[in-house]
């Protein structure tokens, strides 16, 4: 058996961490993850098509559950309510509706194609019959899901660690979002770019946002920043472990020369945004402080740089029901 020293286990290719930050290693899962984002797309495209519009397309993005991830709760045209889950505990994916009518279908290695197919045909058979444009998007040399014979991977254990990683940044994130009362995204996954992301706004409108990411018209991109944002996040992709982000939309002078911390964060001109390694956080003494540092100095850079009203768009202080940061012992 092989496998690396993490946390306090013995880790081997599809043997799930008990620690609550697990490792990460880009180079052992990516083909996993590439898969996993392909279905995911998929699922948020049938969600995109039953419900309505919201600002951002908060109404189509993912939310990170118990077991996996779920979309909202969806209104077919015929009348049906359903929703969508992938259970990342037992490797299915469901399909249930208000009715009590349920089909599933397992997460297990094959092409992506034969993914689409089945999942299409799961809805057909429920009578919730979905076209979706089958083109992923944000993805450069994307191949349409109906074709898409090169992505077959799935790891049952890796794609696992992902989720519980996500099951541990969302409380620290939900806690930063609590400690602003202007407008804020929920935390949620938006499968465009597998990034588990929340997002601040000062209220103010932005210029158009000149758009650019693959197979998105530029009216994506206009709707997602119509309004000026910080926005922060985790993306698994790069080198290492993926990276917790942060950025500001319009970016406001000044604010790529802030001091942020904690100190392994650091400014990627590349990508215009503060980045910290996933690695850096979950091998501090406290994670979830370490996250919580880079969370608020970045808004605060941000923020400041911008002129942001503060005084009236965050909290005076944490509402007493916040969660500890940190677990206890």
């Amino acid at each position: 058996m092989t496998g690396e020293r993490g946390g306090n286990a013995w880790v081997g290719p599809d043997v799930p961490q008990p620690t609550r930050w697990p490792a990460l290693p880009v180079s052992r899962w990516s083909e996993i993850r590439d898969t996993l984002q392909l279905w995911l797309q998929m699922v948020g495209k049938v969600s995109l098509k039953n419900t309505p519009m919201a600002n951002h397309w908060w109404n189509a993005a993912l939310t990170v559950t118990a077991r996996g991830f779920t979309t909202s709760l969806m209104h077919h045209p015929r009348g049906e309510s359903f929703q969508i889950g992938l259970d990342l505990r037992e490797h299915r994916l469901h399909i249930t509706t208000a009715s009590g009518a349920e089909r599933s279908m397992p997460l297990t290695s094959g092409p992506v194609r034969q993914f689409f197919a089945e999942l299409m045909g799961r809805l057909d058979e429920l009578d919730l019959h979905t076209d979706v444009w089958p083109m992923p998007v944000e993805i450069e040399g994307a191949i349409p899901f109906d074709r898409d014979e090169v992505h077959t991977v799935y790891a049952p254990g890796q794609a696992q660690l992902f989720w519980r990683a996500l099951v541990t940044m969302v409380p620290v994130f939900g806690e930063f979002r609590s400690r602003f009362v202007g407008k804020a995204s929920p935390v949620h996954l938006f499968w465009g770019g597998l990034d588990l992301a929340t997002t601040r706004f000062s209220g103010r409108t932005a210029p158009p946002h000149p758009g650019g990411a693959p197979h998105c018209g530029p009216q994506v991109m206009r709707e997602a920043y119509s309004h000026e944002v910080s926005s922060a996040g985790y993306w698994p992709g790069g080198d290492g472990e993926g990276f917790f982000y942060s950025y500001a939309y319009p970016e406001p002078a000044a604010f790529a020369v802030a001091a942020v911390q904690p100190e392994a964060a650091r400014w990627s001109a590349d990508l215009a945004e503060f980045v910290l390694p996933y690695e850096a956080v979950r091998r501090a003494p406290d994670p979830a402080a370490a996250l919580m540092r880079f969370l608020e100095s970045t808004y605060k850079a941000a923020a400041e740089a911008a002129g942001w009203d503060r005084a009236r768009l965050e909290r005076p202080a944490a509402p007493a029901h916040a969660p500890q940061l940190r677990p206890p012992s």
